[in-house]
């Protein structure tokens, strides 16, 4: 008897190395958008010494946000660039256009600049590096988790989608220390201010280049998602993914169902009615105008205003909680179920957005605001953070799914860009008007998940198909 050239049974090993290949994905993702804080006050320290041109606040606040309009253009463009090139190739682009990023910020006089002397033509190219850097975000943000919920079982989809999130804020995290720890190196200088505006921040952008060359050759050893090749008519190398995952008898079944719902490999955007493409842009909007990146991306800047001495240091501690519940999230998910997390979430970070707010007017302990800003990020991390993505990464049914995660994501970084951009003008107006804004849009989210958002716990890929054919 011929033996079957597919494995009989699954293996855990396989699935896992795949996954953690996929997240780094994520981990870049929190890298690249959080290196900014550390390095952010010695940035513009060297730009204000430019002759050419006022380095306003305004200014600043583009140049600190400017990678989220790459952000934006690489969500969009990850809808055509999974279609056509495959979710594997795309993460492959991303993983460069991450390395270039973090050369060129490190050293944006390449080639047309004299190092060391700030001008506004330099400002514009290092700008351009950082956008380069944003698109790589831009469609990592949309990939990864929709590669990985392509690959996973649907027993464990939410928790491994989940593994990205954690993958963002240990990203973060990762960064956080290591912003510290160039600092840190120079702590005994006396002119240490003034190497870190000289020379630290550059050193902050070119770490980036380790894990992202990293990422870029491990990419290249992870297979297609099964989805996608069913989508393209390649059945036989879907089946063999399928069978190194769930065993030759499960993936059968599996690539049936695929094939089930993929009869037209491509459909329109509204195939399935409005609402399903609605509700998934607008749990992108709330993840973002509750007001979270606002609070990673000025960390630091936060806790000094707060009366904090060391606030790198506390930026360091607030990640370590952040990681901290991430794993909540990722070990409950498939457990307690989406809805649950986003609306429990949403209540305990108004309550956090509240107290800081409450705190600026009623001159309270810097303890209280300090103890309110971590809740509201705590609460973020089991909730908004990663639910946001195994949502948008499972509620599509297949045959939209990259045009409509595409829109989703975009939307996303659109309300990104506006939160983080107006954050700091806020802020200086007024913090409470600031915090007690996200702390109500925190309970208007809270309200728009228990009365629109369908649970997905427990349901596959190919179930989401027929729940939006019946709702349409």
């Amino acid at each position: 008897m011929q033996s079957s050239p597919y494995r009989q049974k699954g293996s855990v090993l396989y699935l896992v190395s795949i996954v953690l290949v996929a997240v780094l994905g994520g981990l870049l993702f929190g890298y690249d958008t959080a290196v900014i804080s550390g390095a952010e006050k010695g940035l513009q320290a060297f730009f204000q010494d430019a002759d050419d041109f006022n380095y306003t606040n305004a200014l600043h606040g583009f140049t600190t946000s400017s990678a989220l309009i790459g952000c934006i253009i690489g969500a969009f463009l990850s809808g055509v660039m999974a279609s056509r090139l495959g979710r594997k190739k795309t993460l492959f682009v991303a993983g460069i256009l991450f390395f270039l990023s973090a050369l060129g910020s490190y050293y944006p006089e390449f080639l047309f600049f004299k190092e060391g002397e700030a001008s506004l033509s330099l400002l514009v190219a290092f700008n351009c590096y950082r956008v380069l850097g944003g698109i790589g975000v831009g469609l990592a943000s949309a990939i990864c988790p929709m590669y990985i919920a392509e690959i996973a079982p649907y027993k464990q989809r939410g928790s491994l989608v989940s593994w990205n999130q954690f993958a963002i804020i240990f990203g973060q995290l990762v960064v956080y220390f290591v912003n510290f720890l160039i600092v840190r190196s120079h702590a005994a200088d006396p002119e240490v201010v003034e190497w870190t505006n000289e020379v630290g921040w550059r050193l902050m952008f070119v770490s980036e280049a380790v894990p992202a060359g990293l990422f870029a050759l491990l990419i290249l050893l992870v297979p297609e998602t099964p989805r996608y090749l069913t989508l393209m008519g390649r059945d036989d190398e879907a089946m063999k993914v399928l069978s190194n995952i769930n065993g030759e008898q499960e993936a059968r079944i599996i690539l049936s169902e695929i094939k089930a719902t993929v009869e037209t490999p491509k459909e329109n955007l509204l195939s399935y009615g409005w609402m399903v493409v609605f509700i998934g842009c607008m749990l992108s909007v709330f993840q973002q105008i509750i007001g979270i990146n606002a609070v990673l991306y000025f960390a630091p800047r936060i806790f000094e205003s707060m009366g904090v001495s060391n606030n790198m240091l506390f930026t360091v501690i607030m990640g370590v909680i952040n990681i901290s519940f991430t794993l909540v999230a990722v070990f409950t998910v498939d457990r307690l179920g989406r809805k649950p997390l986003l609306i429990t979430g949403s209540i305990g970070m108004a309550v956090g957005a509240l107290g800081v707010a409450l705190s600026n007017v009623m001159n309270l302990p810097a303890l209280i605001p300090v103890i309110s800003i971590m809740l509201y990020s705590a609460c973020f991390m089991f909730s908004w953070g990663p639910i946001c993505w195994v949502y948008i990464a499972e509620l599509f049914p297949n045959t939209i799914r990259s045009q409509a995660t595409a829109w989703a994501v975009a939307f996303q970084w659109i309300f990104n860009f506006i939160v983080s951009s107006t954050f700091v003008p806020m802020y200086s107006w007024s913090p409470f008007f600031a915090y007690a804004l996200y702390g109500v849009i925190c309970l208007i989210a809270a309200v728009f998940v228990w009365k629109l958002v369908p649970e997905t716990k427990g349901k596959t890929l190919e179930d989401m198909t027929a729940l939006w054919r019946a709702r349409k």
